[in-house]
């Protein structure tokens, strides 16, 4: 017996034929330019997709939906899908929302349902509270839509916006990402970019030459290279597809799903009392001599782990996340190998945007100080130094999540109070015995305080050591409490961990606002 619909065709022919609309949307634009997609070492969307989700975990979503466009010969073409690949799935079995724009279907361009279905998702990851991943390789605008593929990104961004400090959202440039496509990538908390097949700018290398007579190639213009280190548009970019999509499954491991709940917890096999006398030699004796901060940083994480951020740009500050007791932890340090760890116009940029981050997911934040001040000069002042190095100072004090903070050399001057200081609420401040908390260097200080013995090399030098000795040092500012404990280095880890344990259920109150005015 054959079994019959109430049309009176086959239901296995039904099926039959839902299979083969499915195989047809899978394929996207076709085998040839799946082909030529792989033949430019990139993955196609559902490729992507699948590398990205756990194995089985993807539902797909308007799997058939088209265009309605009947301009230009449209009405001859409507694939499938409409150009991007919509669902959801799991990272390590934690949901996530993910979009995946196909470059082989018109050129991954966005119409108004395509821009529809992603909107779609977006308000699902904000309903549901998981993150957002888009993955963008898209030729932006649908010329033959005109207006409605223009308000179509509308859409899109005013999504982003109302998705912002609610949940995660990760933006992976795959491909090319021009025009008005490249704002919604930079409304997202995060930017991963491919070396060699993914650009972003606002006016391509044929505009800049018509418009300024620039000779530019588009990866010059909007490389990875460009956007890693120049702009900083870009948080961090990798050799192929198959390496970003591993680093976004190792970044949302490290993300709470969204503003309401804490971050994962992971088993770890460090344990947090673990000392490390290495660190007791870490500083050199010589104040103005080098050293890595960033063996501090894998000496107090569990395991050694640490997930940086904004690798390559404004490498006088590092950011990132590593773990203590399987718990995320945002950091924030100084770089002592990198312009002496002076805080500049980009480092303030690069650590506020981090801090504010972190504030908005409650991650914690532990933050070490080796700072002589800010960079001098008329680059920094012309550039709007004093209103950049406020968006730090503004973040850590807007900044309500708990906060760790330790010296481990010079916290000089306005630095001082700006890093995340007791004056702006940090919970713990420890120092190691190295610190030196002052106004400014001994030698500047003695210059201007005894201006009039500058002549005299015997005198200058006593008052330069008597500054020393007085001030550079942890224990004026602990005799104030500005400094809650001077610790041995080897205990760090011990001491921060222990500190943010007796943090989890910190709570603070703030007064009412629409929200706040950042100095931008």
């Amino acid at each position: 017996m054959v079994l019959q619909t109430t049309n009176g065709v086959a239901m296995k022919d039904i099926l039959h034929q839902l299979e083969e609309r499915r195989e047809t949307a899978r394929l996207g634009g076709g085998q040839r330019r799946i082909d030529a997609q792989h033949g430019r070492g990139k993955l196609t969307a559902r490729e992507r997709v699948d590398l990205l989700l756990d194995e089985g975990s993807f539902e797909e979503f308007d799997m058939f939906v088209t265009h309605r466009c009947t301009d230009f010969g449209m009405d001859q073409e409507k694939p499938a899908g409409d150009g991007v690949v919509t669902g959801w799935g799991t990272i390590n079995g934690r949901l996530v929302y993910v979009f995946s724009q196909d470059f082989t279907v018109l050129g991954g361009s966005v119409s108004e349902t395509h821009a529809k279905k992603i909107c779609k998702i977006m308000d699902m990851a904000v309903q549901n509270g998981a993150p957002v991943i888009g993955i963008n390789d898209s030729g932006g605008a649908r010329i033959q839509e005109g207006v409605d593929s223009l308000a179509g990104y509308g859409e899109v961004f005013q999504r982003n916006i109302m998705a912002s400090g609610v949940v995660p959202q990760v933006s992976v440039i795959m491909g090319p990402c021009a025009g008005g496509a490249v704002y919604s990538p930079a409304m997202t908390d995060f930017i991963f970019m491919v070396k060699d097949s993914s650009y972003m700018f606002v006016t391509g290398p044929d505009v800049v030459k018509t418009v300024t007579n620039e000779q530019v190639t588009a990866e010059e213009l909007g490389g990875a290279g460009t956007h890693t280190k120049k702009s900083s548009v870009a948080d961090a970019a990798f050799e192929n597809d198959v390496e970003a999509l591993a680093e976004v499954r190792r970044l949302v491991d490290f993300l709470p799903s969204n503003n309401r709940e804490k971050p994962p917890v992971r088993p770890f096999f460090d344990d947090p009392d673990r000392l490390e006398t290495s660190l007791d030699t870490l500083v050199p004796e010589n104040p103005n001599t080098p050293y890595d901060m960033k063996e501090l940083i894998l000496k107090l994480g569990d395991e050694g782990d640490f997930y940086e951020i904004q690798e390559e740009f404004a490498k006088n500050i590092i950011t990132g996340f590593i773990r203590l007791e399987g718990r995320t932890v945002g950091v924030v340090a100084n770089q002592p190998m990198v312009l002496a760890g002076c805080l500049d116009i980009d480092s303030s940029r690069k650590a506020a945007r981090f801090v504010r981050f972190c504030d908005a997911f409650e991650i914690p934040l532990l933050t070490l100080i080796d700072v002589p001040g800010f960079l001098p000069g008329t680059s920094q002042e012309y550039g709007g130094v004093i209103k950049h190095g406020a968006k730090l100072l503004y973040a850590y004090g807007e900044a309500t999540v708990p906060m760790v903070t330790v010296i481990t050399r010079k916290a000089y001057g306005g630095a001082y109070v700006v890093m995340s200081s007791k004056h702006l609420q940090a919970d713990f401040n420890y120092a190691w015995p190295t610190a030196e908390i002052a106004v400014m260097g001994a030698k500047g200080a003695t210059e201007i305080i005894h201006r009039g013995d500058l002549g005299d090399a015997e005198k200058t030098a006593k008052h330069t050591a008597d500054y020393e000795e007085r001030f550079a040092n942890p224990f004026v500012a602990a005799e104030r409490g500005f400094i809650d404990e001077v610790i041995m280095p080897r205990t760090t880890r011990k001491r921060i961990a222990r500190a943010f344990a007796s943090l989890r259920n910190k709570q603070a109150n703030i007064p009412w606002k629409k929200h706040d005015n950042i100095p931008l």
